[in-house]
């Protein structure tokens, strides 16, 4: 074969498998980039040309394939202004207060992101992508970039199966045993659990259908006046990636193009620096880690808590390893060390690490049942909550709300999980089953997304509940035939009875005057 065919044929095959993707996770939060950012390495990895918007930037990208980053600048420095706040106020909010927080929440971070310079030079440079992905949180009018760049949309739930994702694919999602994610209940729930679940389910699609979305759909306008309203963009989607998966969330239902990959951000395990491995070698007894996620500073707990904490951890055997955003920490006891930052997969992967004390996060959730190290959950908002009733349900952990925290309750449930291998056992069986996978979880959200592009999308997986409007989907307009029908035939027999009966009391009026 003459050099000028075979460089025409290498570049076709590299052409036919090579596509251009964007991936678009804007939320300036850690976690959330975390996930998005290890999508998209995975699909850069698999020989893809994968192009990033988020608020950070990646440092070291990956060698095979191309990846490149358009950051949303001014995020994090935004996000750094309003550093004080202090999340454990967070605790004792009403679920129901989540509803108009998410929506400000996701309406600033949807504005800011169209409005940015970065993405309208990206909009404006005639590049074209053969798939979008976009973060299913709170920002629905970015749906309008697939229908800019004429691709397929892929979304991306970053927790699990969920309200924000189930309608806009047909997802069935009965309330009677899938809670909602800001409420701390199981599939197991009481009469009242169900009828709070059922009135937030309620409250919550009312409010998507009658203000965020519409919200939604105005700031989309001003930037895209000529594509469709967000009421049909927003049901377009060819396949949602879940952050889940059966070992770590409830089984739930799912349609055929929800797939689940949850544990896909998980690294290999690499060693340690040799001071701490030295400190987690050296623990005899065993290593507790210690860690409140990216978001929340420990040390803005109240000084009452803080010293119930330290009590409790000074009574322990075991070393402590504690995820600290200061320097110092008065009263600390000689267990325990402390760091603004830890390799925490690395620490969990180690053989010495007996409990894993954390808020319940739901990354730090999946890493915990991915290494099989039981959990004290802390939780404080969002699904944090949920994610440690379920650890309790499952038995590889105790939930223990941080309000409640007491020097004599934290030592028993200290000395419970660190002293009872039933919980360590429950925790590694759970750990079998996220391990017990055909095939990687990266593989398989890179497959999909390859799937999708190939077959156009993919419109044979899009089930006909979709493109059902709400009245026929819950059967409204049935039932309400039904009830109809059913008064209708009520009051005729209630008509027919009376006047059988008016009939004969004539009959027997007429007879007594007689």
């Amino acid at each position: 074969m003459k050099p000028t065919a075979l460089l025409i044929l290498l570049i076709a095959i590299y052409s036919a498998e090579c596509s251009k993707i964007l991936v678009v996770f804007p939320m300036p939060a850690s976690s959330h980039y975390i996930l998005g950012n290890a999508l998209a390495r995975g699909l850069a990895e698999a020989g893809h040309d994968v192009t990033m918007i988020s608020s950070f930037e990646e440092r070291n990208p990956p060698k095979n394939g191309s990846y490149r980053d358009v950051v949303l600048t001014g995020f994090l420095e935004e996000k750094d202004k309003n550093s004080n706040f202090n999340f454990f106020d967070l605790e004792s909010m009403n679920p129901f207060f989540n509803i108009p927080f998410m929506n400000f929440v996701g309406n600033k971070a949807t504005s800011k992101t169209l409005e940015h310079p970065n993405l309208k030079k990206l909009l404006n440079s005639n590049e074209h992508f053969d798939a979008v992905i976009i973060e299913q949180f709170n920002d629905d009018a970015l749906k309008v970039l697939a229908y800019h760049y004429k691709a397929p949309l892929i979304l991306f739930s970053t927790i699990t199966v969920n309200a924000w994702v189930n309608f806009l694919v047909g997802n069935p999602a009965p309330p009677s045993y899938i809670p909602e994610i800001f409420l701390s209940y199981t599939s197991q729930m009481t009469f009242r659990q169900r009828l709070v679940n059922w009135l937030f389910f309620i409250s919550s699609e009312l409010n998507r259908q009658l203000f965020f979305f519409p919200a939604q759909n105005k700031m989309m306008k001003e930037h895209f006046p000529d594509a469709p309203d967000l009421s049909i963009l927003n049901y377009n989607a060819s396949l949602v990636l879940v952050n889940s998966h059966e070992s770590i969330n409830q089984p739930v239902p799912h349609v055929p193009n929800m797939i689940d990959i949850g544990g896909f951000h998980v690294s290999a395990t690499k060693e340690l620096p040799k001071d701490l491995k030295d400190f987690m070698d050296n623990a005899k007894e065993g290593v507790v880690y210690f860690s409140m996620g990216s978001n929340i500073k420990p040390s803005q707990m109240s000084d009452e808590k803080r010293t119930a904490i330290l009590n409790a951890l000074g009574k322990i055997k075991q070393k402590v390893l504690w995820k600290w955003n200061e320097d110092t920490l008065p009263g600390k006891p000689s267990n325990v060390r402390l760091s603004k930052w830890f390799p925490q997969q690395d620490i969990l992967a180690h053989p010495n690490t007996k409990l894993f004390v954390t808020h319940g996060g739901l990354l730090s959730t999946i890493e915990t049942i991915y290494h099989g190290v039981p959990i004290l959950a802390l939780p404080i908002f969002g699904d944090q909550k949920m994610n440690a009733a379920r650890a309790e349900t499952n038995g590889y952990g105790f939930s223990l709300a941080f309000s409640e925290i007491t020097e004599e309750k934290l030592t028993k449930y200290l000395n419970l999980l660190l002293n009872d291998p039933q919980y360590r056992d429950n925790a590694k069986q759970r750990s079998i089953l996220m391990h017990d996978r055909p095939m990687k979880p990266i593989d398989l959200a890179v497959y999909w997304t390859e799937f999708v592009i190939r077959h156009k999308g993919a419109p044979h997986l899009r089930v006909a509940g979709v493109d059902l409007p709400l009245y026929k989907y819950l059967l409204l307009d049935v039932i309400s035939f039904i009830v109809l029908v059913s008064a209708a035939f009520i009051f005729l027999i209630y008509f027919i009875v009376k006047k059988i009966c008016c009939g004969r009391r004539k009959s027997e009026d007429k007879l007594k005057k007689n």
